[in-house]
């Protein structure tokens, strides 16, 4: 089974999420920074690597929040809570259109992708302090 990590990265109450910029049919809309586990990478390794490479920053991984997401055959989406190295740290969106923290009472105002907004629940708990 192939995995995508996202990364919940949680700075006081608020939730980083960023906004895709392609492909079409999901620009717009808004995702956990993540990507792909590369051959020989720990899902903890590429984390790190795809937060750098996404928003210029360096984190902890921590704790998996929520369930797997199926994505597709052999394909699943795991998060993990996450917390910025440098906590005066301010990510920037390099892959992205935009970048943006959230609080638990706004998350379900944005528009997420379906595999993200199937966290919604784990996302919020994990904000409001409820495992």
């Amino acid at each position: 089974m192939r995995v995508i990590v996202g990364a919940a990265i949680v700075r006081g109450d608020a939730l980083l999420a960023q906004q895709r910029a392609y492909p079409p049919e999901v620009a717009g809309r808004w995702e956990l920074p993540g990507g792909r586990v590369e051959p020989g990478e720990t899902e903890a390794e590429a984390l790190r690597r795809e937060c750098v490479e996404e928003l210029g920053v360096e984190v902890t991984v921590g704790d998996r929040v929520g369930d797997d997401v199926p994505l597709r055959a052999n394909l699943v989406l795991r998060v993990y809570a996450a917390s910025l190295d440098d906590p005066s740290a301010q990510p920037k969106a390099l892959e992205h259109t935009g970048i943006r923290w959230i609080n638990a009472s706004a998350l379900d105002e944005l528009a997420w992708l379906p595999a993200d907004l199937e966290l919604l629940p784990a996302l919020h708990g994990l904000l409001v302090g409820v495992p």
